[in-house]
């Protein structure tokens, strides 16, 4: 006859495996295999969906970096963000497509970052950075010409 003490100590290993595992499939296995479908597919919209979450992806992980000793704190923050993350990835929500659509676009286009015509939060021209990014793409020897 089994031992019926052990049972709910496996059932909770399962429970902690299949938590530990839907992390990194949710959040980078899926989108990385949607990804490469939809640069493969004709069409452009799930492209769009595919690039915000990447986006967003890489801006709640640099957050999640800075914000590590406040987050330490929050015992079920994996859990919310593992929440988070649903939202963005799954197809009935396409979460990454309405952020980007509803912040990201809105902050692009208020500071012109889109068009090459980078404003400072000022108004003005950034030309600090328009002469970086002249620096970074003309190639040696065009410097010296102009």
């Amino acid at each position: 006859m089994a031992n019926t003490n052990q049972d709910p100590s496996r059932l909770w290993t399962f429970l902690t495996l299949l938590h530990s595992l839907a992390g990194p499939v949710l959040m980078l296995l899926y989108p990385l295999y949607a990804s490469v479908i939809a640069i493969e597919s004709p069409s452009k919209v799930d492209d769009e969906q595919w690039l915000a979450y990447w986006i967003i992806y890489s801006f709640l992980t640099l957050m999640e970096m800075l914000l590590q000793p406040v987050l330490e704190w929050i015992p079920f923050w994996y859990d919310l963000k593992l929440v988070f993350v649903a939202w963005l990835v799954l197809p009935q929500f396409k979460g990454a497509a309405f952020l980007y659509h509803r912040f990201v676009r809105e902050n692009i286009r208020k500071y012109g970052l889109v068009d090459g015509n980078w404003k400072s939060p000022s108004g003005g021209k950034g030309k600090g950075k328009n002469k970086f990014v002249d620096f970074i793409t003309n190639k040696k020897g065009e410097h010296e010409a102009s």
